[in-house]
C-alpha cells in the first residue's frame, strides 16, 4: 500500500511569487512551507495546513507565534495555501487534503471554507530544515537534466 508522500510537480500551473513564497510542498497530507514576513527582511514564517484533521499553524522559524492568526489561520496560511494551489492546480491541492474532487478550489479561502480548522501548534523545524536543505541545491552548479528534489522550486 502506497502512502502519502510528496506530490512532484513538473510545471506550474500558474505564476508563482517565490519572493513571498519561496518553498512550499505537499507532504505527508498537508500543505507546509516557508512564507516571508512583509515587514523584516530577516523573517519568515512556517506553517501547516494539513487535511485529514484540519489542523494548522504559523510560526516563525524560530518558533513564536504569527500574530495575526486566528480560528481562520492568518495572512500566511492563506498566500501558503494559494501558492499551493498554483503550483500544483485547486483540484490536485483538494484532492491531497482530502476534499471532494469537484470542491471549489480556487483559492485559499474556498478550500479552508470546506474544512473544520483547529489550531494545532506545531515546532516549525521539521518544515524549515527541509527548507534549508533544499536551498543547498540553489549553491550547486547547474547541471544537465533535472533535479528531482527541486521539483517545488519554480525559476
Amino acid at each position: 500500500m502506497k502512502s502519502k508522500s510528496v506530490i512532484a510537480s513538473r510545471q506550474a500551473m500558474g505564476l508563482r511569487t517565490v519572493k513571498k513564497v519561496p518553498f512550499v510542498e505537499l507532504r505527508a497530507g498537508r500543505i507546509q512551507g516557508v512564507i516571508s514576513s512583509g515587514s523584516d527582511l530577516d523573517r519568515v514564517y512556517v506553517a501547516f495546513l494539513e487535511g485529514t484533521t484540519g489542523n494548522f499553524y504559523c510560526s516563525t522559524n524560530n518558533n513564536r507565534v504569527c500574530g495575526g492568526m486566528g480560528r481562520d489561520g492568518c495572512k500566511h496560511l492563506h498566500q501558503l495555501i494559494d501558492e499551493a494551489i498554483l503550483q500544483f492546480s485547486g483540484p490536485i491541492v483538494a484532492t491531497y487534503l482530502g476534499l471532494a474532487a469537484d470542491a471549489k478550489s480556487e483559492t485559499a479561502y474556498e478550500l479552508t471554507s470546506q474544512m473544520s480548522l483547529n489550531m494545532c501548534k506545531e515546532s516549525p523545524g521539521v518544515v524549515f530544515s527541509r527548507f534549508l536543505s533544499y536551498l543547498r541545491y540553489c549553491e550547486l552548479e547547474a547541471a544537465k537534466g533535472s533535479v528531482v528534489e527541486m521539483d517545488w522550486f519554480i525559476s
